[in-house]
């Protein structure tokens, strides 16, 4: 049987992921400025599998507001032209027959809205990873107690333990949302 220091580790740890998920999840959200992070992980068609870009290709920002994907094989690139119009980003891709340049557009005010709402449902979906792990390792806790494996007051101070974890990933979540949202929203 786990102890309550073992728990409180575990939810740590999880919870370092989930954090950890959030700030890759943000990373795919547009901002007024290119990044590799938008695009890397779409998945391309390549010879029938499903590869993600980023396996595939080289992923450059020569410009603030330039995307370059150079694919390591010439036949990837309508393929790969193909994922990008297909995907929710908005982008337009320019195929040269070497390369792919995506010149990233100045988001508009409305646009940025939507992807600050978008940016605060990725939060939530973090938050909810978070207080299921909480919850889970509470229900732990307590049977621990519950089967006699520690005090009352051992338990007490595990739970009380286990929420400070769970405050301080939530915040630094909190955080990177908002560093995210300032970002989307400068122009």
């Amino acid at each position: 049987m786990d102890t309550a220091q073992e728990i409180i580790a575990d939810s740590d740890s999880r919870m370092q992921k989930s954090v950890e998920a959030l700030l890759r999840d943000l990373n795919t959200v547009r901002t007024g400025r290119a990044s590799p992070a938008l695009v890397e992980t779409l998945t391309v068609d390549y010879y029938g599998t499903t590869t993600p870009l980023n396996q595939i290709a080289s992923i450059s920002v020569p410009e603030p507001r330039l995307l370059m994907i150079q694919p390591w094989d010439r036949q990837a690139l309508t393929e790969v032209e193909r994922s990008i119009l297909k995907s929710d980003l908005a982008l337009v891709p320019n195929n040269d027959g070497t390369v792919i340049r995506i010149n990233i557009p100045i988001l508009t005010e409305e646009r940025r809205r939507e992807l600050v709402r978008l940016v605060g449902s990725k939060l939530e979906v973090g938050h909810v990873a978070v207080r299921n792990i909480r919850r889970e390792n509470l229900a732990r806790l307590r049977q621990l107690e519950k089967d006699k494996e520690m005090s009352k007051d051992e338990g007490k101070r595990a739970q009380a333990q286990l929420q400070q974890v769970t405050d301080m990933y939530i915040e630094k979540m909190d955080e990177l949302s908002t560093q995210k949202e300032a970002e989307v929203m400068e122009v």
